[in-house]
Formats: structure tokens, C-alpha cells, sequence
């Protein structure tokens, strides 16, 4: 899975490399997908289904703008400046699975717009140092809710993260929000992907006619960060870094 995470990592930053104003989600989904190839893995994304009606993902990474939480499809449309950009990026190396994401904004930020992506990466942050040995599922949900009700963002409870390994979406579930139940112990040897999504309004949200597009219902701007991870004895290991 490190090797995996790796190559996650490194796709991620090549597409930081090339967003700008001008290119199209489809280019950054060409150049993603050559690099995951030529590095000898797998788009985990491309072809991926999620039931028996869900068309195939068309693409090897997910690119959502503005106001889309999740799965954007990466195609023609072109990236403008003043846009708040999602891309989420998987690959399988040797039969494991790597996921993360990370949100940009293509410019310079208003300042609710910098406090919403540093809130979500500081969420995804409390959530990896929530996931010790000894503590519960539920330990990371808090945490991540706790962040997230402190800048005042919303919380999309619809989507959540999830475990990772041979599959790319595993049991548990890994809510970023508080549940009734505190979930399972954490134990070396879980691999998880964590992953807030935060909103500037209301956290409700809506699927598009496309099948996969996930949209906040007001319209408001959703960010997204997402590392996998796995625990150990020492703690938490971020799987997903070059």
C-alpha cells in the first residue's frame, strides 16, 4: 500500500503542477492517468461502479469544482481562475489501493474561501492524529466535526471515508461527523481513508443527472482532503505522501 500511496501522492502533485486557467479536467485526467501507467499501476477510479445503475467512472481521477463535493467528472470543461478545485486521485500497485485528495483554489482566495480548504485539511489532520491505537472510529469522526463546527463549515454526512486495502472502498465507514455508536476499536494494521468534506453553507447535497457528480443543494463551495493511512503501533502512517 505505500507504493500505491506513493503513486497517489505523485499524481497529485503533477495535477497541482498543471492547474491553471486554460487547462480542461479531461487534460488533467490524461496526464494522470499516463503517469499512474507509466509508473506500472492501475487508475483504481477508471470503469469503477458503485451498483448494478451506477455507469462506469469514465475517468481516472475525480475533478470537482465550486460547488461539486465529490466525483466530478474530468471532462471538457475548462478550469478557470476563481475556481475552487477538487481533484481525487486512486491507484492499485500490486494489488493495493491508494486514495487521496486535495483542494485548490485557482488564484488567490478570498479569505472565506482560504479559511474553508484550511479548515478541511486541518479536519483531515485531527482526524489522522484521532486514529491511535485503542481508540474507536468514532474518535476520528469527532475530531474532524470538532474542527469543522469551530470554522463554522458544514459537514456533508452523506459521503464519508472508508477503509482501504485489496478493495478500494472497505468496511469501516468513516463518518466526519459524531455517531451513537463509537464504531470499531482501531487496531494495528487498519487501513483507512479519511476524508472531510466540508461546505461554506449547508451541507445538503444532491446527485447530478450524470450519475456520480455529488452537488451541495444551495450551490455553496465544498472542499475535499483525503489522505489513507495505516495504523501502527507507533500511531498513525500517512500512506499517501511522496
Amino acid at each position: 500500500m505505500r507504493r500505491a500511496g506513493h503513486l497517489v501522492a505523485e499524481v497529485l502533485a503533477l495535477v497541482e503542477s498543471e492547474l491553471r486557467p486554460g487547462v480542461t479536467a479531461a487534460d488533467l485526467d490524461a496526464l494522470a492517468e499516463r503517469h499512474v501507467r507509466s509508473a506500472g499501476g492501475i487508475p483504481s477510479f477508471k470503469g469503477y461502479t458503485i451498483g448494478a445503475d451506477s455507469p462506469p467512472f469514465p475517468g481516472s481521477i475525480c475533478v470537482s469544482i465550486d460547488d461539486e463535493v465529490v466525483h466530478g467528472l474530468p471532462d471538457r470543461r475548462v478550469i478557470r481562475a476563481g475556481q475552487l478545485v477538487s481533484i481525487d486521485a486512486g491507484a492499485i500497485v500490486d494489488g493495493y489501493h491508494g486514495d487521496a485528495a486535495r483542494s485548490y483554489y485557482v488564484g488567490e482566495p478570498p479569505a472565506e474561501v482560504a479559511a474553508l480548504i484550511e479548515a478541511t485539511r486541518m479536519a483531515l489532520m485531527a482526524g489522522i492524529a484521532a486514529a491511535r491505537p485503542g481508540n474507536r472510529i468514532g474518535d476520528i469522526s469527532g475530531a474532524i466535526e470538532d474542527v469543522a463546527t469551530a470554522a463554522g463549515c458544514g459537514v456533508v454526512r452523506e459521503c464519508v471515508g472508508h477503509g482501504i486495502g485489496t478493495a478500494m472502498h472497505e468496511a469501516p465507514d468513516v463518518p466526519n461527523y459524531r455517531m451513537r455508536s463509537a464504531g470499531i476499536r482501531l487496531e494495528p494494521g487498519i487501513c483507512l481513508a479519511i476524508e472531510p468534506m466540508l461546505t461554506l453553507g449547508s451541507p445538503a447535497v444532491g446527485l447530478l443527472d450524470d450519475g456520480w457528480t455529488i452537488v451541495t443543494r444551495d450551490r455553496s463551495l465544498a472542499c475535499h482532503f483525503e489522505h489513507s493511512i495505516a495504523i501502527t503501533p507507533d500511531g498513525p502512517q500517512i500512506l499517501t505522501t511522496t
